[in-house]
């Protein structure tokens, strides 16, 4: 079986049920956890990675049912390792706690949460300098690369807001876990509209988003399997996270040449072939979405996973746009041909000196490794609290 889109993406889960019964009926509950535990082993099998909150458990007063999902993921998590294919890029979950977080893990899950942070698949985000939920979200939201929301209110919100303007999927599901004016419920009716539903996700290819909707609301009648079947298909439907390439793109000028060769026989295979990244080049002449080219270069810039930047030339708007990324603190790979004249020195930057001799396995390779080693670098300027 060919290898998922979803193969090393991390899926971040979110939402939470309202204590209102007429609202969020018991049986609703059970099905959107039953729905939930599916969706994670068929994320499993196909190599997807999660975040997911490490906390309490608190229970609706009505029902003694848990609001929150994350317990039910971690538990599916375990239960469903044997699933996992080989070799999928570690960590399996990026788990995001805080300062709090050891004293309130429910006793019926301390043994399974040991288990998982002895083993080497868990990586431990912690967001203890601050108590408040808005941080922890931020720090999941970073790590995150697709939003599923379901029920929720502000919380849900506000995830999705920073997802969006990190420019990530969100997925909301329909479910009658809140009112259909808040959370997840909210973010779905938005999507409705055709002229809104690209804000949340987009289809490869330039598929149809707004049929994707459409697709996803679920109703009662609709079994639990088929509910995952078409999530599931949905989500390796997206659009691929975006490397956006800052780089030389006139061909009338000396250094082109051997910048494009580096682009088609290095960058590009091993972004969009091995990394799966779809790499994102504005050069005019390409149908664009905005009034002008260079509005369309920086709103796409601004919501890149990940930025190449490569200043071979040592043209005035490479500089530009990789200012713009260093500052944005996006994920920032800078790059030069050997020997190329600069204005300053890269190695400040860790940037990659890349060859136009050697072979292209070797010349992969380097780039493979370079990417390997920058990136997790923490931003220039790390984000400091007045007081923590």
């Amino acid at each position: 079986m060919p290898r998922s889109p979803l193969y090393g993406r991390r899926i971040h889960i979110s939402g939470s049920v309202v204590d209102d019964t007429t609202v969020a009926p018991a049986s609703d509950v059970h099905g959107a956890r039953e729905l939930i535990a599916g969706l994670v082993k068929e994320l499993i099998k196909r190599g997807a990675n999660f975040v997911v909150p490490v906390d309490a458990e608190p229970l609706r007063k009505v029902d003694a049912l848990p609001i929150c999902f994350d317990w039910l993921i971690w538990k599916t998590i375990k239960d469903s390792l044997a699933l996992r294919p080989v070799n999928v890029p570690s960590p399996l979950a990026v788990a995001v706690q805080h300062h709090k977080t050891e004293d309130q893990i429910p006793e019926d899950y301390v043994g399974l949460w040991d288990e998982l942070r002895a083993s080497q698949l868990i990586k431990i985000e912690s967001a203890a300098q601050w108590n408040m939920n808005s941080k922890r979200m931020e720090a999941q939201a970073r790590f995150g690369d697709i939003l599923i929301a379901l029920g929720g209110t502000e919380g849900v919100l506000y995830l999705a807001n920073l997802y969006h303007d990190a420019g990530k999927p969100i997925i909301p599901l329909n479910l009658a876990l809140c009112p259909e004016t808040t959370g997840a419920r909210r973010l779905y009716n938005f999507g409705l509209a055709s002229s809104q539903t690209r804000r949340l996700f987009q289809i490869a290819d330039d598929g149809d988003a707004h049929d994707w909707v459409n697709r996803i609301r679920f109703p009662q009648r609709q079994s639990i399997a088929d509910r995952v079947s078409v999530l599931v298909e949905l989500l390796e439907s997206l659009e691929k996270p975006k490397a956006f390439a800052v780089r030389l793109l006139n061909p009338d000028l000396p250094d082109y040449a051997d910048v494009q060769n580096f682009f088609e026989t290095v960058v590009q295979p091993v972004v969009e072939g091995e990394l799966g990244y779809h790499l994102v080049v504005i050069d005019g002449r390409q149908a664009y979405e905005y009034s002008r080219i260079d509005q369309e270069i920086f709103a796409k810039l601004h919501r890149s996973s990940v930025v190449l930047a490569d200043i071979t030339g040592a043209r005035p708007n490479c500089f530009l746009e990789l200012g713009y990324a260093l500052g944005r603190g996006l994920p920032t790979m800078v790059m030069v041909r050997e020997g190329a004249s600069l204005p300053f020195d890269i190695t400040t930057f860790s940037g990659l000196h890349w060859k136009t001799s050697g072979t292209v396995d070797d010349r992969r390779r380097a780039f493979r490794e370079h990417w390997q080693a920058i990136r997790n670098r923490p931003s220039l300027v790390p984000a400091e609290p007045l007081i923590s």
